[in-house]
């Protein structure tokens, strides 16, 4: 069986649903987790998002940014406001998977930036690119990783980011759904509705 990498053998939108059997769903009440309901932000999360935005904006003036660096300066501090890096949430680094393609003598292979919520959220920031590209590049290979999930038979989040932008993404019974763009480089607002997002999902039962 041939093994190939996830972002070679994954590259759009329309691969990644046929090679899946993925269908996107097109109901406003598939993925209400990212807008119904939010829990509210105290100030103290509200105090750390400022610092953070104004941290970034900063450094993000000076050019664009790696995936290294966002994830220094966005995710990770992100996460940590969100409460993600505390009990009973557990973080994995730089996660090892493999898809074995039913229909083809082919696995595909790849690595997840950041996994937490107890296999629940997937934490996918573009892979070695720049900022400048957009956030919807990585839809196609986060799709697989999602596919990926031990546990299937639960929902599956994944929140992509580039640094300037970032979208959450639902999978549940082999449809998917993605929400707005979230675009905090343009205001701290969308910041915090990330916050309340992550939160959001962390509340949800397992």
């Amino acid at each position: 069986m041939q093994a190939l990498a996830v972002t070679e053998a994954v590259t759009t939108i329309a691969e990644a649903e046929r090679k899946f059997g993925l269908r996107r769903s097109e109901s406003k009440d598939f993925f209400t987790e990212w807008y119904d309901q939010l829990p509210e932000i105290g100030s103290s999360d509200r105090d750390g998002l400022e610092v953070l935005w104004r941290r970034y904006l900063y450094h993000r003036s000076g050019g664009h940014l790696l995936e290294s660096t966002v994830m220094l300066l966005l995710v990770s501090p992100l996460l940590t406001i969100a409460g993600l890096y505390d009990p009973p949430f557990r973080i994995k680094a730089e996660e090892s998977i493999s898809i074995a393609v039913s229909d083809r003598e082919e696995t595909l292979q790849g690595r997840i930036d950041v996994l937490v919520l107890r296999d629940r959220l997937w934490i996918i920031v573009l892979e070695s690119k720049k900022t400048m590209l957009s956030v919807w590049s990585a839809l196609p290979q986060t799709l697989a990783y999602l596919i990926a999930s031990p546990n299937r038979d639960r929902l599956t989040f994944a929140m992509l980011t580039n640094g300037d932008d970032i979208v959450f993404v639902k999978l549940e019974n082999k449809q998917y759904a993605m929400s707005k763009v979230l675009a905090p480089f343009v205001d701290r607002g969308e910041l915090e509705v990330a916050w309340r997002v992550l939160r959001k999902i962390a509340e949800i039962e397992v």
